[in-house]
C-alpha cells in the first residue's frame, strides 16, 4: 500500500479567525483526531494533492511538532465556487483498533459477456468495509469470469480477506454487463421471427 509522506505544521491558535489567516497564508487547516488525542495542524495544498486528487485509498504519514501519525483520510470540505481546499480530518489509526473506510473495487478475469459484445458498467467503485489498520489494503476485488450478459455481481461477491468486515449490504450491485441496443433488438427480431405462424399450405390442384 502506497503510503505519502506529509510535512505539517502544529496549529495552537484555533476558531474561524485563526483559519481564515492559515488560508491567506496558503495553507489548508486540518485535524488529526482518534486514540483519544485531537492534533490541529496546517499542511501545504501541493503535500496533500496524491491522497485528495486519486481513485486510489492511500495512508498518510504524517509529520508535526515531532511527533508523526499514520493516518485516513476521512473528511475533506472544498470551498463551493474554487474548489479549493478549505478543511482536511485525518483519521489517525491505532493498532488493533477497527476503522471504517472505503476501498476500492477491482475486477478479476474476462467476463464472457463482455467478450460476446455486452458492456461492463461499473455501479459501484468503493465499498466500506470495517478492519484493523494491519488489514487493511489499497483494494478488494470481485471475479467477473463467469459474468454473462444482462448479469452482474453483488457486494456479496467481493473477495475479502479474514478479519475484514463488510459494511455494505450484500445484495447492493457492483458491476453489471450491459446488453448492447444492437443485440437486444437482434434477439427480438429472432424471437419475432421464431414466433411467427407458418405459411399454409398451397390448395392442390
Amino acid at each position: 500500500m502506497e503510503i505519502v509522506k506529509v510535512e505539517a505544521q502544529v496549529r495552537t491558535e484555533f476558531g474561524k479567525k485563526n483559519t481564515k489567516l492559515v488560508r491567506k497564508e496558503g495553507l489548508v487547516p486540518a485535524i488529526i483526531y482518534g486514540g483519544g488525542t485531537t492534533q490541529a495542524i496546517s499542511v501545504t495544498p501541493k503535500s496533500v494533492k496524491s491522497l485528495v486528487y486519486t481513485p486510489d485509498f492511500k495512508l498518510a504519514e504524517i509529520s508535526a511538532g515531532g511527533e508523526t501519525y499514520t493516518c485516513i483520510l476521512k473528511d475533506i470540505v472544498f470551498h463551493p465556487l474554487s474548489d479549493e481546499i478549505t478543511h482536511i480530518d485525518f483519521l489517525r489509526t491505532i493498532e488493533g483498533t477497527p476503522i471504517k473506510v472505503e476501498i476500492p473495487v477491482g475486477y478479476k478475469g474476462k467476463s464472457p459477456g463482455v467478450k460476446s459484445g455486452g458492456k461492463l458498467i461499473s455501479q459501484m467503485r468503493k465499498v466500506k468495509v470495517k478492519t484493523t489498520p494491519d488489514k487493511l489494503t489499497d483494494k478488494l476485488y470481485v471475479d467477473i469470469g463467469e459474468l454473462e450478459l444482462g448479469n452482474s455481481v453483488r457486494v456479496r461477491d467481493i473477495e475479502v480477506p479474514e478479519g475484514m468486515e463488510l459494511m455494505t449490504t450484500g445484495a447492493t450491485p457492483v458491476a453489471i454487463v450491459e446488453v448492447p441496443r444492437a443485440l437486444k433488438s437482434a434477439a427480438a427480431a429472432e424471437e419475432k421471427e421464431a414466433g411467427a405462424p407458418a405459411d399454409e399450405a398451397a390448395p392442390e390442384a
